[in-house]
């Protein structure tokens, strides 16, 4: 299966309280610099086939966090890998929304509209986009990642809090008119699983814990080689990592249908926001 790790950038000084939709030239805070280098610290150990960002600031900043703590390895083995950009990833386009405060668009009829039935919405002025575009390029973006890199590749995406909120609906199968129910905090992680028959939502809005999951098996043990159990005894991906009740293929399903499978940790933060 493709996996998808999707992140929202870090916090900025007006997160929560302004609107900003493509705003140029709005960066991290301090407290998003810290929160791009403590995710990038927990998925440094995670091959990677390609690091996709929006082209926004905020979340190239955060991107650029993550891709400058790759090991060199065989998947990377240059070290840091390069931050692709994507347009299709750039935040909702606001129209005349865009650079207002919250407090003062909440007071907006539109605004009820955009909490109850999202589907409907086309944002105010020549540049106003509708939400449910917003989705589509946003799917269409990952599923032609998926495509491009293969079913055994592991990506990370970095983009926007409604974005990733309509990507998580899609893959959940759920109407676009119920994507507030999702949360995605600043510079949180959501993983998502895309197979032939369907997506995976493994984590959702994770700000903590460690991704032991998200690293690759270790090798087989070679018969009569010695040192191979302690090796991959010793491998991170060894440990904590939960065994399969079965063996893989024995009934017919992948790990991710067998029911009562865990979607790994989460712990919800404080601190969200538009943008």
């Amino acid at each position: 299966m493709t996996t998808v790790l999707l992140v929202r950038h870090g916090l900025t000084a007006v997160t929560g309280k302004i609107l900003l939709g493509w705003t140029p030239g709005v960066g991290l805070d301090d407290r998003g610099r810290r929160q791009a280098s403590d995710l990038a610290r927990r998925l440094a150990d995670i091959p990677l086939a390609a690091i996709i960002s929006s082209p926004l600031d905020r979340c190239r900043q955060t991107a650029a966090a993550i891709a400058g703590r790759r090991p060199v390895s065989e998947a990377s083995p240059g070290g840091p890998r390069q931050v692709e950009i994507d347009e299709r990833l750039g935040e909702c386009r606001y129209g005349d929304w865009t650079g207002q405060e919250l407090a003062t668009l909440a007071k907006d009829p539109l605004w009820a509209v955009v909490q109850s039935h999202p589907s409907a919405v086309v944002f105010p002025g020549p540049e106003g986009e509708a939400l449910r575009d917003t989705q589509a390029r946003g799917v269409s973006a990952v599923r032609e990642w998926n495509e491009r890199l293969g079913p055994d590749a592991t990506w990370l995406l970095c983009s926007h809090g409604d974005v990733i909120r309509t990507v998580v609906a899609d893959a959940l199968g759920m109407h676009l008119d119920m994507y507030h129910r999702i949360t995605v905090d600043p510079c949180s992680l959501t993983v998502i699983r895309y197979n032939e028959r369907r997506p995976f939502v493994r984590r959702i809005n994770d700000t903590g814990g460690d991704v032991v999951e998200l690293l690759p098996p270790p090798l087989p043990r070679a018969e009569g080689s010695a040192g191979a159990a302690d090796a991959a005894a010793s491998s991170p991906g060894s440990r904590k990592s939960p065994e399969p009740p079965e063996s893989p293929g024995s009934s017919g399903l992948d790990v991710d249908e067998v029911i009562g499978g865990g979607a790994g940790g989460f712990r919800p933060s404080a601190g969200g926001g538009t943008g």
